[in-house]
């Protein structure tokens, strides 16, 4: 039943119609009356009732908790809230003269300019530099600089940041003298919010007895914020027909999620997965979009600064679709054109071509060679 919620007047007047019905004489009642103290102490006293009955509802329904009540109502249930997700990218250490070898050290912390954002290097072992032994980035002698990627120290959307941003080296580097970032991070996330929370908590109740795509695309989503997903039926990842097994293609906005990511959905999947099927968790296809287009700075800005803001709205918007979305040939003009400094764009070309990019539900499209003069 709803609660019908009493204002401080309507109670003191209740009262008092209360107490008039009930005496044979005319009661005085009047501001001021000992009487009417009374009532107005008495309707204080409800609404404070009042008040902790409300406390007590709102904490015992996960619609209307909040923060850490959220969170102890959802743990009776095995949930918890997920975390944020530290922004990743690459930086650039740059040096004037590089007669001698350089080492960039793991760990080397670079800052935004203002100092108040910092990024940490990681490991990759992938990146022809990486020497185990130095524990670091080699540079060669010859070589002017190495990209290398960095992971911002706090997690959370503070360490999305725009092109150009990251300049300060924390701490002096031999033979290293600068530090950029050509693009822009993008992939940090806070922590989940209370809407996120209850509307993952419905879907946790509503696919407890099932084993449906449903179930499995709340596993998957229940491992980290940020991923999109697909899951393709009765195939393989070599796209070979076999009956009972299924395909889970994971991104987590890079288009190059790491082995340890695919690894707990694989084990978040194996949860609910149906008995008797099987299945893959694969990291997408990942389709380039390569744009080249010509632009004309409108009055008061530089052509260098128009072809810089289109380099930077055409990267973000091709990043932006999910898994299997498809980017419009007809939208670069649309991106272009609303950045500011630009009066008109023209020349355009998508992948050499002025058709739309139409990824299948396994792929991903991702800026590739983005070119504008």
């Amino acid at each position: 039943m709803q609660l019908q919620l009493q204002t401080f007047t309507t109670l003191v007047s209740a009262a008092a119609a209360a107490v008039q019905g009930s005496a044979k004489q005319l009661i005085d009642l009047t501001v001021g009356s000992t009487l009417r103290a009374v009532l107005e102490a008495s309707a204080s006293v409800g609404l404070w009732m009042q008040w902790l009955i409300l406390q007590v509802l709102q904490m015992t329904r996960a619609a209307t908790s909040a923060g850490a009540d959220l969170d102890s109502w959802v743990a009776d249930f095995g949930l918890i809230r997920l975390t944020a997700v530290a922004a990743t990218g690459s930086v650039t250490f740059s040096r004037f003269t590089p007669t001698n070898a350089a080492l960039v050290p793991l760990g080397m912390q670079a800052k935004t300019a203002d100092a108040m954002v910092a990024f940490d290097v990681t490991q990759d072992a992938t990146n022809a530099t990486w020497n185990a032994t130095l524990n670091g980035y080699l540079i060669p002698a010859g070589q002017a600089s190495v990209t290398v990627p960095v992971v911002a120290e706090a997690a959370g959307s503070s360490g999305n940041v725009q092109a150009n941003i990251i300049t300060l080296i924390s701490a002096a580097i031999s033979g290293v003298d600068t530090v950029t970032n050509a693009l822009a991070f993008t992939n940090g996330i806070d922590a989940e919010t209370d809407a996120a929370l209850r509307a993952r908590f419905q879907n946790y109740i509503n696919t407890r007895s099932q084993a449906t795509q449903a179930a499995v695309g709340y596993a998957v989503s229940s491992v980290q914020q940020g991923l999109t997903w697909t899951i393709q039926e009765n195939t393989t990842a070599g796209a070979i027909d076999i009956p009972g097994n299924f395909v889970v293609t994971v991104d987590d906005g890079t288009g190059e999620p790491n082995r340890a990511l695919l690894a707990n959905v694989q084990m978040a999947v194996d949860t609910v997965r149906p008995i008797g099927s099987t299945f893959q968790v694969q990291a997408p296809g990942v389709v380039a979009a390569d744009i080249s287009l010509s632009v004309t700075a409108a009055a008061g800005y530089t052509q260098a600064q128009a072809m810089a803001a289109v380099g930077t709205a055409l990267t973000a918007a091709v990043n932006a679709g999910g898994m299997g979305v498809g980017f419009m040939f007809g939208s670069i003009y649309q991106v272009a054109l609303n950045c500011p400094g630009v009066a008109a764009a023209r020349s355009v070309t998508l992948n050499g071509a002025t058709s739309d990019l139409t990824p299948t539900q396994a792929q991903v499209v991702r800026a590739g060679t983005i070119a504008v003069s």
